[in-house]
């Protein structure tokens, strides 16, 4: 099968392999002779397109042909055009889908903290305060690799480039991801290394954290100290000796808080991998736990499918905002609400921003829209939330951890190393990928276009994520990548 129709209504297919000029292709009861060299993952016209006619992809438009378009051709970003224009107004219609009522006793063996969160992670987390001590953090880091025991998952800092120089909403913006970073249960214990004169100093970060337990989070002012190093390494030697009694036991899965993230995506995104993933988080909502989607501009043209979802009109008030807001931002900075997907997402075979987002928002499966978090702030309702952040890579991950992701799964086309505060697990959407970078990718969703069924795909996928709740390492863990990001209105996109 050299071609796939997604829906019945689809007049488009996408190229399950390279497709030569004068080829012949069968999909269905149609038989078509390629009219020019088309690349995997691409979309070929499955009859005659007239100009304006909507193209149709998973059942929905992604765009209009700007011109007529034969059976057999190329259909991408030269012959595309987006239908989607600036701001929309929105009315609650309601197509919530039945809840899904079953018994799950699978459990993972996590860290049981002592204010009832769970982690999945027993790590000591060094968490500047100011880029001026990002060095010290490292160094701190390693000394504290040299001394932690075997129940200690690793000490590791978190290195930024903010801090000072910061007002107002951007320098809160900073703290409260910093904050909630310090709060998270993958950390046994928590090191907060500032300098002393900078905008983010630690009284003024104390009042951002609110209460903490003083065994299991530490400060330490460089300024105020001989030697910063000697002081913070006895910190640490305190902050080992605290999270070492904590050991791995079962817990149910309910416990578990998992963000969902796509980046350099392909055409098998939206067949392959995101569907996977929302197969994960309708079962893992099923037994009790809960999913984070973010990547509000990568909603943009999909948003009424998760609008319709939402729980209750509060929940739709709520999204209306998230989807606007942003829209709101792009236009204050003069950009395009709706521009085209990146030359990656190009080059894997996406052509206009619907096509990217219907493919998406797939992430977050089925399940009913259970609350809308802004940037920042942390999941406190079970069931699928939707998080306030852009489409960038590194920020999105790290807003996911900031907002009590135990881990992130991360679908790719094109393949990325990243990774950040907490496990990211990287699914390949296509089988070449998944064997190329295997330094870089832990599941290979491609097997979906191989013959493998859905189901058993689905059920070796939670095998999986409960493996690495339990302590298996991911990829990214494996290489020492875990960098964090933090959103500058006006700076990233």
């Amino acid at each position: 099968m050299s071609l796939l129709k997604i829906h019945e209504a689809d007049n488009v297919a996408v190229t399950l392999d390279d497709v030569k000029k004068g080829e012949q292709l069968t999909v269905g009861s149609v038989v078509l002779t390629a009219l020019e060299d088309i690349d995997k993952g691409h979309k070929i016209a499955l009859r005659d397109l007239k100009e304006n006619e909507h193209i149709i992809k998973y059942g929905f438009p992604i765009g209009h042909v700007v011109r007529d378009v034969e059976a057999g051709s190329w259909v991408h970003a030269h012959n595309i055009k987006t239908n989607l224009g600036d701001m929309l107004e929105y009315t609650y219609e309601p197509d919530l889908p039945q809840e899904q009522s079953v018994t799950c006793n699978q459990t993972f063996k996590g860290f049981r903290r002592e204010d009832g969160r769970v982690g999945v992670r027993n790590e000591i987390w060094i968490i500047p305060t100011v880029s001026c001590v990002n060095r010290a953090a490292q160094l701190l880091a390693k000394q504290g690799n040299e001394i932690a025991g075997a129940n200690i998952d690793g000490v590791f800092e978190f290195t930024h480039p903010y801090g000072c120089s910061q007002l107002g909403e951007d320098h809160l913006t900073t703290q409260r991801i910093l904050a909630a970073l310090v709060n998270h249960p993958n950390a046994g214990g928590v090191l907060v290394l500032g300098l002393g004169c900078e905008n983010n100093n630690i009284p003024e970060f104390k009042k951002i954290l609110g209460d903490y337990d003083p065994r299991r989070v530490k400060f330490l002012a460089a300024q105020e100290v001989e030697d910063e190093l000697v002081a913070g390494r006895e910190l640490i030697e305190e902050l080992i000796a605290y999270a070492s009694q904590y050991k791995r036991e079962e817990c149910p899965v309910s416990e578990l808080v998992v963000g969902l993230k796509c980046g350099g995506s392909d055409g098998f995104s939206g067949i392959t991998g995101n569907p996977l993933v929302g197969a994960f988080s309708d079962k893992l909502i099923a037994c009790g736990g809960s999913t984070v989607l973010t990547e509000v501009p990568e909603m943009f043209g999909a948003e009424t499918i998760l609008m319709k979802r939402a729980k209750d009109q509060a929940v739709f008030d709520k999204t209306v905002k998230l989807v606007n807001d942003f829209k709101d931002y792009f236009m204050s900075y003069n950009q395009p609400i709706y521009e085209n997907p990146s030359p990656g997402n190009k080059k894997g075979g996406i052509s206009t921003l619907e096509e990217k987002s219907l493919g998406c928002t797939q992430k977050g499966g089925r399940s009913i829209v259970v609350d809308v978090l802004d940037y920042g702030e942390s999941v406190t309702r079970k069931g699928l939330n939707l998080l306030n952040g852009p489409g960038n890579d590194a920020v999105a991950a790290t807003a996911l951890a900031a907002a009590g992701c135990h881990i992130v799964l991360f679908t790719t086309g094109r393949g990325t190393p990243l990774g950040t505060a907490v496990p990211t697990i990287k699914v390949a959407t296509n089988s070449d990928l998944f064997r190329r970078k295997a330094n870089w990718m832990d599941f290979n969703a491609g097997q979906l276009l191989e013959g493998q069924s859905m189901q058993a795909v689905a059920d070796e996928f939670f095998s999986y994520i409960v493996e690495v709740s339990s302590g298996r390492l991911s990829k990214s863990e494996n290489m020492g990548f875990r960098e964090i990001a933090i959103f500058k209105n006006g700076v990233t996109l």
